[in-house]
């Protein structure tokens, strides 16, 4: 009966491309799950709720909950009061070159790496209140920015919104298949193996400094002159808006306290554990459990440091609050994505899976695995859904075809980054779309032929990699 649990991803991929949403194909499939295993009127509904229970309860899970929703509401203090604005009114206002402004671009991703939102919300109105000292279209503006938002905050192992996320995925993944050892050491393994994150990097400086490719943006009418000097910049999102204050330090100091005391905190985790120098202290600490400490830390000196400013406590409650429900779908998508991967390994899905892998050549498991994601992520237009969906697969691929799990794990990753930064319906390309005015159809066929450029030369990679892993 193992063939069976292949039924829920048979449900879960063409539900979630069909409807272009995660959430609806992954409920999907954890409800016929639940059904294939307790196939009665509301024995299907009573084994999804106590799959769901099951994740949400676990320690570690709640971990994770708890560092994406306080991260989350920290960012909300953060642009409320005005640090995302003081900052874009200082730095725009300092910036007189080209060179100046895209090594701005490149450098700002030191304070800004947190998550993608947080980066274009931060970085995309200095650039286009900048855009006539640029001298780039808006299109190769966005992309540059772009280029150092996704693709470099997946390879940052601490302190950003994906690290949770995505080492939660690989914890689910190697559980299944019984494989004893730890998730977020994987992660930091993975991460050489994110080829494609590597790639678009190297594109986007190449971009930057050496070429100027084609802009498609002219030929939307809609578009033509809206970048005149009429148009004002404070209206590009509510973070930057000319009635909030400007407060450079209020975004500075809270950053500079969450990964400095996230640093410290994750050596000493480790050295009581190891009682050994600083590169083994780190390897064994808690990493979650640090980052959320530090988080928590900031977060509630961030509260006094905004009162004292004369910020009302209600106000900052509720941007607090404000903050951490725009995560809540993410929250909601791991809670189903636990679910789920619990029931296809009751299933048998990793059996499955070992049955019919070896009969894949090992040299083309895993370009067929990135080419399969990068699809699936493309029609998604979801990393985090498609991390989700995949890893549990390329984890049971990596174990049947005897390949690397890092190298299995970065192809995963690269998968969904490649999604997230190429498909029209990814939350970046409609965020900086928005934020530069652009058509996103238009901006989205811009870079649609650079990512695909990049998309196989991964392949290749890691067709060529396998050998040596």
């Amino acid at each position: 009966m193992e063939f069976l649990s292949i039924i829920p991803f048979l449900l879960v991929i063409p539900i979630a491309v069909k409807t272009k949403q995660v959430l609806p194909g992954l409920f999907a499939g954890l409800l016929a799950g639940s059904y294939l295993i307790s196939p009665s009127l509301v024995g299907g509904l009573e084994k999804m709720v106590s799959y769901l229970v099951k994740g949400l309860i676990d320690p570690k899970n709640i971990t994770i909950l708890l560092f994406l929703y306080v991260f989350s509401g920290l960012v909300g203090m953060i642009k409320m009061t005005g640090g995302i604005r003081g900052f874009v009114e200082e730095a725009s206002s300092r910036i007189k070159t080209k060179k100046e402004a895209l090594f701005l671009t490149y450098l700002s991703t030191l304070g800004t790496f947190s998550a993608p939102s947080f980066r274009f919300v931060t970085v995309a109105p200095i650039m286009r209140a900048l855009l006539k000292k640029v001298k780039m279209s808006t299109q190769e503006l966005g992309f540059v920015i772009e280029t150092t938002a996704t693709p470099v905050i997946v390879l940052i192992p601490i302190a950003t919104a994906f690290v949770g996320y995505m080492t939660s995925i690989v914890d689910i993944a190697i559980k299944n298949e019984n494989i004893q050892a730890d998730p977020f050491d994987l992660f930091i393994k993975s991460i050489p193996f994110n080829f494609f994150s590597f790639v678009m990097i190297a594109v986007g400086v190449y971009l930057s400094f050496f070429h100027h490719s084609s802009s498609t943006e002219e030929s939307d009418p809609d578009k033509i002159g809206k970048n005149d000097d009429g148009d004002d910049w404070h209206d590009c999102d509510p973070a930057v808006g000319r009635e909030i204050p400007e407060k450079p330090w209020n975004l500075l100091l809270p950053l500079i306290i969450t990964v400095t005391l996230t640093l410290v905190l994750t050596w000493w985790d480790g050295y009581k554990k190891t009682n050994a120098g600083l590169l083994s202290a780190l390897i064994s600490a808690d990493v979650m459990q640090s980052m959320l400490t530090a988080l928590l830390f900031t977060t509630l000196f961030s509260f006094v440091y905004f009162m004292l400013q004369k910020n009302k406590l209600s106000d900052l409650l509720s941007g607090f609050i404000s903050g951490g429900n725009e995560l809540m779908s993410v929250i909601i998508l791991l809670a189903v994505v636990w679910g789920l991967s619990s029931v296809t390994e009751d299933l048998g899905f990793s059996s499955f899976i070992t049955s019919y892998a070896q009969h894949i050549p090992s040299a083309a498991v895993v370009p067929i695995l990135f080419l399969f994601g990068a699809a699936v992520s493309y029609f998604i237009g979801s990393a985090w859904g498609t991390w989700g969906i995949l890893m549990p697969l390329g984890v049971s691929m990596s174990q049947a075809s005897d390949i690397s799990l890092p190298l299995v794990i970065g192809a995963v990753f690269a998968s969904g980054t490649f999604g997230a930064f190429a498909s029209p319906l990814s939350d970046d390309t409609n965020t900086i779309a928005r934020i530069l005015n652009l058509s996103v159809v238009e901006y989205a066929k811009y870079k649609l032929k650079p990512a695909l450029i990049a998309a196989f030369i991964t392949a290749a990679l890691y067709g060529a990699t396998v050998f040596f892993f």
